[in-house]
């Protein structure tokens, strides 16, 4: 999918990876709706998308644990715009700490709401949008947390337990919308470098197999996916490990 004149929409989107793919949208030439917990925060990185690229970047606060917020969310972009082209799934509360009692009951719910529940109400409540466009792509940040086995990770349980649902209820998801041409796209990371992904003295550095996975080639994998003929559905990408 070429990107310009496209609509896109990012969760997560006010610092890190959600927003690197909300400037690479809008320098690709697409309208970017781009949410964070807090529209100040969103805001913020709409007001650098259109100083960066000149694309037009509407902001909204959305906290995914909160069902209502989501609801508003995906209203708030109704009123701007007719379809969505490209929705990426990336909001969802890391939360550390390898045992159980290393986090408060409130934060375990949260975590869960907002990886699992946020993500359903997400793609719900923005798929009459996805549908109008007629070959939508829906992209998950899942996480290797959510491959079976795999225990590298010193994320909480409860991040564990987000993840393989949101994985489950994406393989559900892309069987029953392929049908309709809708791709859905996961990707399974490990944990990767927090660095900018769109810094160019990054970019150019040499990529080589004895480090740890960066948010470039993370990104590069996003890009790479959405812009296959409408034939090709990757259904997801799994990383090796160090």
């Amino acid at each position: 999918m070429d990107l310009a004149g496209k609509t896109v929409v990012v969760t997560g989107a006010g610092r890190g990876f959600g927003r690197a793919l909300a400037l690479t949208a809008g320098r690709s030439g697409a309208r970017v709706f781009l949410s964070a917990r807090t529209r100040a925060a969103a805001a913020e990185v709409a007001e650098e998308i259109a100083a960066d690229s000149g694309a037009r970047a509407e902001a909204f606060a959305c906290d995914l644990a909160d069902p209502a917020t989501v609801r508003a969310f995906a209203a708030g972009v109704a009123e701007h715009t007719d379809r969505v082209d490209v929705l990426v799934n990336n909001g969802a509360r890391y939360l550390p700490g390898p045992d159980l009692w290393d986090a408060e009951d409130d934060a375990i719910t949260d975590t869960v709401a907002s990886g699992a529940t946020g993500t359903l109400l997400t793609v719900k409540h923005f798929l009459p949008l996805l549908r109008a466009a007629g070959d939508a792509d829906v992209v998950n940040l899942v996480s290797s947390a959510a491959e079976a086995g795999n225990h590298r990770s010193e994320a909480h349980p409860a991040f564990y337990a987000a993840k393989a649902a949101q994985a489950g209820f994406a393989d559900i998801l892309s069987h029953r919308l392929r049908p309709e041409g809708i791709r859905v796209i996961s990707l399974y990371p490990p944990d990767f470098t927090d660095g900018d992904p769109l810094d160019p003295a990054w970019d150019t550095a040499d990529r080589t197999a004895g480090e740890p996975l960066g948010a470039r080639s993370v990104l590069d994998c996003v890009l790479f996916a959405i812009r296959q003929p409408r034939d090709c559905f990757i259904r997801s990408f799994h990383f090796e490990q160090l």
